[in-house]
């Protein structure tokens, strides 16, 4: 007898698709496989045809990653053998340059690009994050990282080593700070007059420099970009869990990419995150958590088992050590196969370091983290969890996952590509669907990021949550220049300390 599951009333969660513009992105090796198409990663093909893909899906974001430097911590330093051998992550293209095809033949799906804050000047970026959002009319978010590779701050900072954790910390928040006057306080909403009959196609009078100075930045302004009707502000996400990162997201970020690889240790991080929120003055249910997820489905068990069986003979272990030295600055050559990884200090990843050396909530009892399981595990998957099975025993596993965590989503990666996406779409997603885990559809056509994240109710479903920081930065319609003015200086001191 076959039970029906009751589908229960529920907010649907996040659907990401996780990307990058390489080859081996959480699975190395798997570029090997004949049906693997992710050597096609440096063709316009190759993305729109996944935007399409994804969006048929009702995806809600793609999620594009980056880096900007090799993995060379393995066998090394600065040792790229691996990563080359394997494409693990290496060769890599901008991230961001493939978003307007991808937008050109979508309505809704947005768009999240991964940019580092010490990769360029805050003012330079604005300007291509506003064009994006701009020619995407409104679908695009800013993934912030500080960057955890010693081989791009050599290229990057003059040769320089990478600065300590915290202190590129410190300095993003200056970076983010500079971002949020740039799109907020420089222009008016009504800036933009386009008066054919006068000749007035901006009002000097509407526009102002931020003259913003910090310690590690002083940038005077005034943008060189006009306010975007569509959301006035991209998408804040960040990804870092660390203490300071997690403090940084809890004041900051509208959507957190938060890994565990139990969901009661998922739950754990996700308790310290809502409570940092809630200090913060902020509501936990206005900052989303996402959990990266690798998702080997066929419609049967038996099929799904044998998929998985034929993806990992693909695995590539050098590479797999290549990924997990960049990810958290250990050097596993230096370790025996069967010898466990305890306490690590760690100057990149810093949450990675500990997810994978120290026990966690949910653990089976007895798990060692050694080199031989490390490598195993992220020869397929990478650094998220792996799912394997029917869709009805994925949608169990999703469906544990955020029950028990309080997850509010995935972004989901492949195993091979675009296969492990069109498996999503076409059996996946019509059981998550089912048991009404993901929307039916989009809610309305032309979506920005922000309702893609929290639906279309409310006044400004296109703006910032009042509870953010940066909400009363916005220098709105009517304001003159003096009010405006007070108002900024009272909401900057107040939000920011300053």
């Amino acid at each position: 007898m076959v039970v029906k599951r009751q589908k229960k009333a529920r907010k649907p969660i996040i659907l990401n698709a996780f990307d990058m513009g390489t080859v081996g992105l959480q699975s190395p090796g798997l570029w090997k496989h004949p049906q693997d198409k992710s050597r096609d990663y440096n063709t316009i093909e190759y993305w729109t045809n996944l935007a399409q893909l994804l969006e048929r899906g009702k995806f809600n974001a793609l999620f594009i990653a980056d880096v900007l430097g090799p993995y060379d911590v393995y066998n090394g330093p600065r040792n790229l053998t691996a990563a080359a051998k394997a494409a693990a992550q290496w060769p890599i293209n901008e991230p961001s340059a493939v978003i307007s095809a991808m937008a050109a033949v979508t309505r809704n799906l947005s768009f999240a690009v991964t940019a580092s804050t010490i990769s360029e000047a805050p003012y330079h970026f604005a300007r291509r994050l506003a064009t994006l959002d701009h020619l995407s009319k409104g679908r695009i978010g800013w993934n912030i990282v500080s960057s955890y590779l010693d081989s791009a701050s050599r290229n990057l900072l003059n040769g320089e080593p990478l600065p300590p954790h915290d202190e590129r910390y410190e300095k993003a928040e200056e970076y983010l700070e500079v971002v949020y006057q740039l799109f907020l306080s420089s222009w008016a909403d009504d800036a933009v007059k386009v008066d054919r009959k006068k000749g007035i196609f901006a009002d000097p009078e509407r526009i102002r420099e931020i003259n913003y100075e910090g310690e590690h930045f002083k940038v005077p302004g005034p943008f060189i970009c006009e306010p975007n009707p569509y959301q006035r502000l991209p998408v804040i996400l960040q990804a870092g869990a660390s203490s300071k990162g997690m403090e940084y997201a809890a004041k900051n970020a509208e959507a957190v990419f938060i890994n565990g690889m139990t969901p009661e240790g998922l739950k754990t991080k996700i308790d310290k995150l809502n409570s940092l929120i809630e200090k913060h003055g902020r509501n936990p249910k206005d900052v989303k958590k996402v959990q990266l997820l690798t998702v080997i489905v066929a419609p049967t068990h038996e099929e799904a088992i044998e998929k998985f069986h034929d993806y990992k003979q693909y695995g590539d272990l050098e590479g797999a050590q290549a990924l997990f030295g960049g990810w958290t600055g250990v050097n596993l050559g230096e370790y025996d196969w069967e010898q466990e990884l305890t306490e690590v200090e760690s100057n990149a990843v810093r949450s990675m370091a500990e997810m994978w050396t120290k026990p966690f909530p949910g653990d089976p009892p007895n798990l060692k983290k050694t080199r031989r399981y490390i490598a195993d595990k992220v020869s397929l998957g990478g650094s998220g969890v792996l799912f394997i099975g029917s869709p009805a025993e994925v949608a169990d596993e999703i469906e544990n996952w955020v029950d028990v965590s309080g997850v509010d989503g995935f972004n989901l990666t492949y195993a091979i590509t675009p296969g492990s996406f069109e498996d999503v779409v076409d059996l996946l997603i019509p059981e998550l669907q089912r048991r009404g885990l993901v929307w039916d559809d989009y809610p309305k056509e032309g979506l920005t990021f922000r309702e893609n994240l929290y639906g279309t109710d409310g006044d400004d479903p296109t703006y910032l949550k009042p509870d953010h920081p940066a909400y009363d930065l916005r220098w709105r319609e009517g304001q003159s220049k003096e009010e405006f003015e007070e108002k900024f200086q009272k909401a900057w001191k107040e939000n920011f300390g300053k």
